[in-house]
């Protein structure tokens, strides 16, 4: 017997909202009871080559369905592309050529299986429904919305409040991305918070051409490489699937560490419990935030290309930027085994005092290289018996090495 509350709360991790609420339940159990898999809808522009770490949020999401079994199918928008997405612009966006479209279209397919399973996707392209519409069919699909339900749309409604210019052919988007889901007969469509009035038109167009509309999955958005907005291939600020190994790990080490908890829980493929114990370890002042950055690159690499490549892909930014940051010559002070502090004070008679070394302990300010990776001292009364590369500040670097007691 099929547990439905363990499947929807499955299914439903991570979204920011189901509309209509308990839609998912029910329609999970039609599939169930008509022996139908259900249709779960996602769409792409394709206004850059690349997919990148934003899709990946709710590739991830449909991936869960086909776990269950359901079908996905994948929207490549050839034709909507030519019009332009018009969310969260505030001037009418550029419309791309047909042959700019078709070109970033054909990598697109490819990129998708990195996750999803090939058995149970449908890739289709909008273009092959929509180039034959004929006008009185086009008109048709016009007459499903009105003008004042699309001035709810924020955006629109701040650009007509500041009297900015709004293309007839920004209107049709919407329309256009809704009757998508009516060609194809979606159950559900997923996208982010930023599509929420789209997937809410595409509802309201299935309704009035009779047919049951589809549930919307709105999933969180993540911000881009700039901290700021959101992922976007237009603004430059992305990580792409497609990715060289190196590009893609040096980019996530890019990733500002406020927003590393959000791609850990959103992107990662590690247990529930391992991603809360990743994140709850940015709040341990003693974990280097680069150190989690690391292992996330690691495993994203290792995923996307090859777990060979996630090891080499660290193994090189090390290489270029960790090791980097010492000094060819380094000075060399040959010291008794004694705590940190002493051996300070024992080398910087004039410079430091223990109380000093304390504060910046305290502080985080004194580091050990190891294993390629500054790691913070926690105690200042630390015993030091080995040889060690320290750094107090950001440039006091230097090397002590043990004398061994007579």
């Amino acid at each position: 017997m099929t547990d439905w509350k363990i499947q929807t709360e499955l299914l439903g991790r991570n979204t920011v909202k189901i509309i209509p609420e308990g839609g998912l339940l029910e329609k999970l159990k039609a599939a169930d009871k008509e022996n139908k898999p259900l249709v779960v809808k996602l769409g792409a522009d394709p206004s850059a080559p690349d997919i990148h770490f934003g899709h990946l949020v709710v590739l991830k999401k449909l991936a869960e369905f086909q776990k269950f079994g359901h079908k996905v199918t994948f929207i490549i928008g050839d034709f909507t592309g030519m019009i332009g997405d018009p969310t969260g612009k505030n001037e009418t966006r550029k419309r791309l050529t047909r042959e700019t479209v078709q070109k970033n279209a054909e990598t697109y397919a490819k990129q998708v299986f990195k996750v999803l399973d090939p058995d149970l996707t449908e890739i289709r392209f909008n273009s092959s429904w929509f180039e034959k519409i004929d006008i009185y069919d086009f008109l048709e699909i016009t007459s499903k919305y009105t003008i004042a339900r699309m001035l709810e749309r924020n955006d629109f409604s701040k650009r007509f409040q500041s009297n900015q210019p709004i293309s007839i052919l920004e209107f049709l988007y919407p329309l256009v991305q809704g009757y998508d889901s009516v060609a194809i007969k979606a159950d559900i469509e997923l996208g982010g918070t930023d599509q929420e009035f789209n997937l809410i038109v595409g509802r309201t167009i299935q309704e009035r051409y009779g047919t049951k509309p589809q549930i919307a999955m709105i999933m969180p958005i993540i911000e881009g490489l700039d901290g700021k907005q959101k992922m976007s291939k237009s603004l430059n600020n992305y990580i792409g699937i497609n990715d060289e190994p190196n590009d893609m790990f040096g980019k996530i080490m890019s990733i500002p560490d406020s927003i590393l908890p959000k791609y850990i829980t959103l992107l990662s493929n590690m247990s529930p419990e391992d991603k809360k114990s990743a994140v709850d370890s940015l709040n341990d002042t003693a974990v280097n935030p680069r150190d989690v950055k690391m292992r996330f690159g690691v495993e994203m690499v290792s995923w996307l290309h090859s777990a060979e490549e996630g090891e080499k892909a660290k193994d090189d930014f090390i290489t270029r930027f960790v090791k980097k940051d010492i000094p060819d010559e380094l000075s060399i002070f040959k010291v008794p085994s004694s705590t940190l502090a002493e051996i300070i004070c024992l080398i910087f008679p004039n410079k430091y005092s223990k109380g000093e070394i304390k504060r910046l302990v305290k502080q985080k300010g004194i580091k050990v290289r190891r294993n390629n990776i500054w790691e913070s001292f926690n105690n200042y009364n630390l015993l030091i018996n080995s040889s060690e590369i320290i750094r107090i500040g950001k440039h006091n670097i230097f090397k002590i090495e043990i004398e061994e007691q007579q």
